[in-house]
């Protein structure tokens, strides 16, 4: 059994694709989207078109849920412009998509931790910065999730803890945006330092769960161009860079 983890695509078709050719290349059998699939400055309608017709297992992330249960005044800008965009059809079709889901008793899907879609499972904030979560801390947020795998998404961070349990648990990461700033709960930034897409693949060999974490470049400049052309310069930096912010030049000698 070999999956393909994708999260956090965020309206990026190009870097959507890119990844999708990517695994298929590689081969699996199955492929599980963990949410947050839509929402930003970028084409959101045409990456909902997309994965409605995928059979794959879609989940949803908090901006399906915002988009489903917040109003105008309640979006950021990133669901305002992807509501703009989606019909009917589309917001029918987030409906559908559960928060959570199993694959029999082995592995446990969730966009952020297994009851809350706008919690850290692996990282925690602090009031100087982002940290690795502590293994208590991993704990505390799987509760009674006993699956020997556990995935999530929601903080862009590719990562893989043991957690004190001994079940793997794995963030693949997003395809469609590496890097953003947040407030909440207290102003942090993610950065992966490249513009790249990122995934995961998951296999179970002798009743035991291994992963490798994939990173694919795309075209990305024309994404950062795209978010520009739509004043958003927040995305563009972070499509083009992999940071928030631009880095100073490093001095010759």
């Amino acid at each position: 059994m070999r999956v393909a983890l994708l999260s956090d695509i965020h309206g990026n078709l190009p870097a959507l694709e890119a990844v999708v050719r990517d695994f298929e290349l590689r081969g699996v059998d199955m492929v599980v989207n963990l949410g947050d699939s839509l929402s930003g400055p970028l084409l959101p309608l045409e990456t909902a078109q997309f994965l409605m017709q995928r059979d794959w297992l879609h989940l949803a992330g908090n901006h399906e849920r915002q988009l489903l249960t917040l109003g105008p005044n309640e979006w950021g800008a990133s669901d305002a412009f992807a509501h703009e965009c989606l019909s009917a059809r589309e917001l029918t079709w987030l409906t559908t998509l559960p928060p959570i889901a199993s694959l029999g008793a082995d592995a446990f899907f969730c966009h952020g931790t297994p009851t809350n879609d706008m919690q850290y499972l692996l990282e925690t904030v602090e009031p100087w910065g982002v940290r690795m979560a502590t293994l208590s801390e991993v704990s505390a947020r799987l509760g009674t999730v006993d699956a020997a795998f556990v995935v999530c998404g929601h903080t862009h961070v590719p990562r893989a803890m043991r957690a004190s349990t001994g079940q793997l648990v794995v963030n693949p990461g997003s395809v469609g945006l590496p890097a953003y700033d947040a407030c909440r709960p207290c102003p942090h930034a993610i950065e992966t330092g490249s513009p790249d897409a990122r995934y995961a693949i998951v296999e179970q060999r002798d009743a035991q769960w291994q992963c490798t974490h994939v990173v694919v470049p795309y075209k990305h400049q024309a994404m950062a161009q795209l978010a520009q052309s739509r004043d958003r310069t927040d995305w563009a930096m972070a499509l083009a860079t992999g940071y928030v912010k631009s880095q100073p030049a490093k001095s010759p000698g």
